[in-house]
């Protein structure tokens, strides 16, 4: 590809992907309550890859195992699980954005209060954390982590309310950003979601013990009841006698994360009512309808790209392909990424199908483009194993702000489609044709007309710049942003 030099070929692809930081879970009343946290989290560990702990309480005291790893590394283990003894449990998956992983900042974070201990897990971004953080060092507090979550227990150790729920919605109520936050007390599991609804959380049931989940998919592996959504803005305090749900922030409309839908939840995962899979393959027939292109063959970008994939198949009549194989036991670290392994790239971890490509038109589809150094290779790839033409499509608008929620993106200025227009981004892949499905085509697939410009009702401010929530930690400067998350987040 022409205007393409090695250096920018040798840019390292672990980066050019989004992560969502966290999946959450948590139980209350059952005696295999460990057990059932750590299938929760397996079912989770899309959502972070890095970390995992689980907190239980046994009557007595709290028990807590907090690893670096997988959750199948180690939550596997019989001398692990026998130390995780009690009823009540909470757990946590964990991708960190930046830095090294520190077992420091491992959740579920606990704390001794002067009412009791609480474990607190989080998933999404405090925007003024950075800043309340500040302050509680100013005023004496002493920190054991770089977690943003950490504030939330230093906010209800200080509260001067009496009750524990009260000191919880007490420091909550001082946040900023997205959160979906459980947390566990010696007679009470908490679940909170920001007022805006940006992070997800759902409420289950699996014989009479109450569950926390990030996802409808921890709940299917355990084989417990979907009960419902978590509101925007509510907190639900479960306690063996009952479940109570308040507002205290008062209502307001929910503008969940439109990523969600388009990448993070499991495609089996039911979101508001919507099968994630669905949804995928209604963004793939839109974008199909919108990006029409002549071509003999459609090729998903595995595994995230499928489901569009089948849409755009099934809406424009070309037949679909399986013309790149992913292999699914390469890591992170399966090689030291030097400059001359590097250089292999992609096909660590893809492989073209040449059989279904060679002397074929050929669109690729995929869920986003973030930087566009995979999407640089993948278009190399396939042309090398003999696509006449390759016309790369993307089932979601382009993106061309950061997040500051709890998806780990470039910084602006690395973002593609923030740096160049149409014609210079398809340049940089070296595809034949890109296209990108447009914004109002996201919200015709989630079942409205278009997007309400004065009331969204999502959160798509990584393609509109429409941030929902204060960003007290940023820098007004959109062009050299000071990132606001702390140097590991949750």
């Amino acid at each position: 590809m022409s205007g393409v030099n090695n250096e920018t070929l040798d840019l390292d692809l672990d980066g050019d992907t989004l992560h969502e930081e966290c999946g959450v879970f948590g139980i209350l009343g059952h005696e295999d309550a460990a057990a059932l946290t750590a299938l929760g989290l397996h079912a989770l560990q899309h959502r972070g890859q890095e970390a995992a702990g689980i907190v239980t309480f046994d009557g007595q005291q709290f028990r807590s195992e907090r690893h670096l790893g997988l959750v199948g590394d180690h939550f596997t283990k019989k001398e692990t699980m026998q130390q995780l003894r009690g009823a009540y449990a909470v757990g946590h998956v964990r991708y960190s954005t930046t830095g090294e992983p520190a077992l420091r900042n491992v959740q579920p974070l606990f704390a001794e209060l002067d009412g009791g201990g609480i474990a607190v897990c989080h998933n999404g971004n405090f925007t003024n954390a950075m800043t309340l953080r500040r302050q509680l060092i100013k005023d004496g507090a002493i920190c054991q982590s770089t977690s943003d979550s950490e504030v939330v227990l230093q906010l209800v150790a200080r509260s001067r309310k009496t009750k524990i729920v009260d000191r919880f919605v007490d420091a909550i109520s001082q946040m900023e950003g997205a959160y979906a936050l459980v947390a566990l007390t010696k007679k009470k599991l908490i679940g909170a979601r920001d007022p805006n609804g940006i992070r997800p959380l759902v409420l289950g049931d699996l014989n009479g013990a109450p569950i926390f989940a990030s996802e409808t998919c921890a709940l299917d592996i355990i084989g417990a009841k979907f009960i419902r959504e978590v509101e925007n803005g509510e907190v639900v305090v479960c306690t063996p006698s009952g479940i109570e749900s308040f507002f205290p922030f008062g209502k307001r409309p929910a503008r969940p994360c439109i990523f969600e839908y388009i990448y993070f939840s499991r495609p089996d995962s039911v979101l508001d009512g919507r099968s994630v899979y669905d949804v995928r393959k209604s963004f793939g027939s839109i974008l199909a309808r919108e990006t029409h292109v002549e071509a003999d063959v459609v090729v998903p970008v595995p595994d995230s790209g499928v489901p569009a994939a089948l849409g755009y198949a099934r809406e424009s009549g070309i037949p679909f392909e399986l013309g790149i194989i992913r292999n699914h036991y390469v890591g992170r670290t399966f090689i030291e990424p030097t400059q001359q392994i590097r250089t292999l790239g992609v096909k660590l971890k893809h492989s073209a199908n040449r059989a279904q490509i060679e002397g074929k038109r050929v669109v690729l589809v995929d869920d986003s483009l973030v930087r566009g150094t995979t999407s640089l290779k993948i278009v190399q790839m396939i042309r090398e194993a003999g696509a006449k033409e390759v016309h790369f499509r993307l089932a979601s608008p382009p993106i061309r702000f950061s997040d500051y929620y709890g998806i780990d993106t470039p910084v602006r200025e690395k973002l593609l489609a923030a740096k160049y227009d149409l014609e210079g981004m398809r340049k940089y892949i070296g595809a034949d044709s890109l296209a990108f499905l447009s914004i109002d085509g996201v919200y015709q697939a989630m079942g409205f007309e278009g997007r309400d410009n004065e009331n969204p009702q999502f959160t798509d401010h990584c393609f509109t710049g429409d941030y929902p929530t204060p960003l007290t930690d940023l820098d007004n400067d959109d062009d050299n942003p000071k990132e606001p998350r702390l140097v590991e987040v949750g």
